[in-house]
């Protein structure tokens, strides 16, 4: 089922450039909002948890790590 986005607090300025450019392109003020915001986020890519995992070992290369297991143990140990 699709969804529904309410966009408040326009510019007059903004909503009269939509409806101009939805009337040029041949489509509803709602048709036009829905392609730009394809158009916009059709580019956007999604970080892969692979790519996400190797940049945040870069970012702590060097620094003492604690093995979980020793961690699991001393939050047992604590109980």
């Amino acid at each position: 089922m699709p969804a529904n986005l309410h966009v408040r607090n326009l510019d007059d300025d903004l909503v009269t450039r939509l409806k101009r450019r939805a009337r040029r392109h041949g489509r509803s003020t709602e048709a036009e909002h829905r392609e730009i915001l394809r158009q916009a986020l059709a580019n956007e890519d999604e970080t892969s948890f692979d790519k996400l995992s190797a940049d945040l070992r870069k970012l702590t290369k060097g620094r003492k790590q604690t093995p979980s297991e020793e961690l699991l143990r001393e939050g047992r140990d604590e109980r």
